[in-house]
């Protein structure tokens, strides 16, 4: 609807390939990089929509042949789950008990090694992990050749998990840690220009108020500010303008999962 509409050949604000990192996301991606190759235990952790997923996506994009990647989404499950997980991305046939299975990981990641590639493996949503798992898997990962990052993915609360005494034997083997910071306004405009740019699209696509009027109610989150801008174009459609103004951002801001908490308190304490 939207590449009709504006005579386009790409998805707008698009989530997909293709992904270009700001600055400061692009210096962590580097750094991770880096890390691949030396046995690492890194941390990328934020507010949800702070871009983390950003980072991963682009880790899996653009890592070159010598590198597997495999991703854990499934965090809440047990061990023995995690490794079957683990096991499939390797493509091997998880058979017989937790041993079994952490003997075959531990001889493909030998395996591996000697072929010349590196392993990174990227835990999602790592803050909703049992730490009993998380130290099971730091036990296995022990094990393999340092041609390996594990890089844990998750809120800052995972952070908290590992300042406990009893987690210190994790918390010592992180190589590097980051928190991705909220964006500030300049900073959601610059992500806005470059998505339209990316697609072909002009900067007065949005009015200078209406590019303002979004970053500031993003918060500097940036998944908010792409639902924002994207929603926008869509009214944008449906009034058939090409140029979207303030007009169109109200419309969008008065849905309630936008509104601000002392907006929503109002509109209960009315009921």
């Amino acid at each position: 609807m939207l590449r009709a509409f504006y005579g386009i050949d790409v998805n707008p604000f698009s989530t997909g390939n293709d992904i270009n990192l700001l600055p400061h996301q692009q210096e962590v991606f580097d750094v991770l990089k880096v890390h691949s190759h030396q046995g690492g235990l890194c941390l990328l952790m934020g507010e949800p929509g702070t871009g983390k997923s950003m980072i991963k996506n682009v880790i899996n994009q653009k890592t070159d042949k010598t590198t597997m990647v495999i991703n854990v989404a499934r965090t809440l499950h047990t061990y023995f789950n995690t490794i079957k997980i683990i096991c499939h991305a390797f493509n091997i046939e998880p058979e017989g008990s937790s041993f079994r299975i952490e003997k075959l990981l531990i001889e493909e990641a030998y395996n591996l090694n000697s072929h010349g590639k590196n392993i990174i493996i990227i835990i999602d949503d790592a803050h909703l992990m049992d730490m009993g798992t998380l130290r099971r898997l730091r036990l296995l990962f022990e094990d393999f050749p340092r041609n390996h990052n594990i890089i844990l993915v998750g809120q800052v609360s995972l952070l908290h998990n590992l300042a406990l005494t009893v987690n210190d034997d994790i918390k010592s083997r992180v190589t590097f840690s980051t928190i991705l910071k909220k964006l500030t306004p300049d900073d959601i405009q610059s992500f806005i220009t470059h998505e339209l740019d990316k697609a072909g699209l002009p900067h007065n696509t949005f009015s200078e108020n209406a590019l303002s009027l979004i970053s500031r109610s993003s918060d500097g989150i940036l998944r908010k500010a792409r639902n924002i801008s994207l929603s926008c174009m869509v009214e944008a459609v449906r009034s058939r303008k090409k140029t979207i103004d303030i007009d169109n951002v109200n419309r969008v801001l008065i849905q309630p999962h936008l509104r601000i908490d002392k907006d929503m308190e109002h509109i209960f304490l009315n009921e």
